[in-house]
C-alpha cells in the first residue's frame, strides 16, 4: 500500500526562497568537460558544495527553524546527523538566537564534529548510524522539550531543499535532466516538486550509494522499507530508511532512482578533484559517479548537484588513493623471482623504463609458497591508466618474470 501525505507546493517552495533571500549563497552552475565529452551534450554542476556550511542543508534546516513559535525557539531545538544537517542546523540556530544540541553517530568525520561546534552547537554522540543518532535525539526532546528539527522528514525541509532547483531552472533554463543524491530524500523531494511544477519535461534522478539504498527496495513494497544493515563511504547519504514524507514525494514525482559502487564514488571523487578542481565529499559526488558509470540514461543538458563538500581529509587521501587504483592509475602486484644480488635493482629499472613510478616495495622471503632461493616482490606502482597497468604487467610476463 502507497504511504499518502500531503506533497510540498511550488507556493511553499517559493515562500521559502524569501525566507532563505540573505541567509544562502546563490551557488554556482559549472561547466563540466569531461562530463560533456561523455554524454554527448552539456552537463553542469550545481556547486552546493559551495553553500554556507558546506552544503544544501542550511536551507532546509533555516526555513525550519525560522517558522518556529517563539515559545519553540525558547525550548531550543535538537537534531541527529552525520554532519551535514548538524552544521546546518548549528549554523541556523545560532543566526537565529536558538540554542542547538546535535546527535552525531560514533566516528562522525572530526572537520563536521569541529564545524558543528563552531557554529555554537552542543554535540552528543549516540550509535554508529544517523538512524541510531535519531533515536537518541528523539528521545531527547521528548525528555528535555526540545523541538527535533528531521533532517529530512518535514514539509518545511524539503521546501528548503526545493529553492535549489529554482536555481538551477534560472541557472540553466535548457536543463533537460537534473540528477542529485538521495539519502532520506529531502532534497530529491523538493526538487522534484518545484522541477516537475515548472518544468514537467525535466527528468529527476534520485542516486544512493548500493550499500546504503533504502529506495530501491521501498518503492518496490510501495512503502518504506528498513535496511537490515547498511554502510559506505557516502555517510551523507547513509540513510536506513526513507521518511513517509519524503517518500510519498519520490514515489509520485521522481523518474528513477539508481544506485552506484563505492569504485563509481571513488572515480568521481577524483575526477572532480583532479579535472574539476572541486573537492566534493563522497554523498556529495554520487550524481557524477552515476553519470561516469553510465548506469542511467540521461538527455542533456544535464545538471548534476554537488550537495556537499565536507570530507574528512583522512578520508580523502584514502578515497584518492581508492580512486586511482579504481580508474587503473594505483597498481599493486608482485613478482616471484631469483634471489640474487642486483635482481631487485633490474626489476626496478625494468619497471622505470615502462613508464611507471614506483611508489613502494615489499621484499618477502619466508613464505612457504616459495622455493629455495626464491624471493618475492611486491610493488605498488602509479600507471598512467589501465591500458598502462596491462602493458606493464604483460611486459613483465614476456620478460619472463612470474606476476602473481
Amino acid at each position: 500500500m502507497t504511504v499518502s501525505a500531503d506533497l510540498v507546493t511550488l507556493t511553499e517552495i517559493e515562500a521559502a526562497r524569501k525566507l532563505l533571500a540573505g541567509v544562502t549563497r546563490l551557488t554556482p552552475v559549472e561547466p563540466s568537460r569531461p562530463l560533456t565529452a561523455k554524454l554527448g551534450g552539456p552537463t553542469w554542476l550545481k556547486c552546493e558544495n559551495l553553500q554556507r556550511a558546506g552544503s544544501f542543508k542550511v536551507r532546509g534546516a533555516y526555513v525550519r527553524l525560522a517558522r518556529l513559535s517563539d515559545e519553540e525557539r525558547r525550548r531550543g531545538v535538537v537534531a541527529a546527523s552525520a554532519g551535514n544537517h548538524a552544521q546546518g542546523v548549528a549554523l541556523a540556530a545560532g543566526l537565529l538566537g536558538i540554542a542547538s544540541t546535535v546527535y552525531m553517530p560514533v566516528g562522525a568525520p572530526l572537520p563536521k564534529i569541529a564545524a558543528t561546534k563552531g557554529y555554537g552547537a552542543t554535540v552528543e554522540f549516540a550509535g554508529s548510524t544517523v538512524d541510531e543518532a535519531l533515536v537518541a535525539a528523539q528521545e531527547f526532546a521528548e525528555r528535555t522539550g526540545a523541538v527535533f528539527i528531521h533532517p529530512f522528514d518535514h514539509p518545511d525541509v524539503i521546501a528548503g531543499q526545493g529553492t535549489v532547483a529554482l536555481e538551477i531552472l534560472e541557472q540553466v533554463p535548457e536543463v533537460k535532466t537534473v540528477i542529485t543524491g538521495a539519502g532520506g530524500g529531502g532534497l530529491v523531494s523538493g526538487l522534484a516538486v518545484a522541477i516537475k511544477a515548472l518544468r514537467p519535461d525535466v527528468r529527476v534522478i534520485g542516486v544512493q550509494a548500493a550499500d546504503a539504498a533504502a529506495f530501491p527496495p521501498s518503492l518496490a513494497k510501495g512503502r518504506p522499507v528498513r535496511l537490515g544493515a547498511f554502510g559506505t563511504i557516502a555517510d551523507g547519504i547513509a540513510v536506513g530508511r526513507p521518511g513517509d514524507i519524503t517518500f510519498a514525494h519520490v514515489s509520485k514525482l521522481v523518474d528513477e532512482v539508481v544506485t552506484v559502487t563505492e569504485e563509481d564514488i571513488s572515480r568521481a571523487l577524483l575526477m572532480l578533484l583532479e579535472r574539476g578542481k572541486m573537492v566534493v565529499e563522497p554523498a556529495g559526488s554520487v550524481g557524477v559517479a552515476a553519470l561516469l558509470a553510465g548506469v542511467v540514461q540521461v538527455e542533456t543538458p544535464v545538471v548534476a548537484v554537488l550537495s556537499g563538500g565536507n570530507i574528512d581529509p583522512m578520508l580523502m587521501v584514502r578515497v584518492i588513493e581508492h580512486g586511482l587504483a579504481a580508474a587503473g592509475r594505483y597498481l599493486t602486484f608482485t613478482v616471484r623471482c631469483g634471489d640474487r644480488p642486483g635482481h631487485l635493482a633490474k626489476l626496478l629499472t625494468y619497471i622505470a623504463e615502462q613508464g611507471a613510478n614506483v611508489v613502494d616495495v615489499a621484499h618477502r622471503r619466508q613464505d612457504s609458497r616459495l622455493q629455495l632461493g626464491e624471493v618475492e616482490l611486491g610493488f605498488s606502482v602509479e600507471t598512467r591508466g589501465s591500458e598502462h597497468s596491462d602493458r606493464l604487467l604483460n611486459a613483465l610476463r614476456t620478460a619472463g618474470y612470474t606476476v602473481v
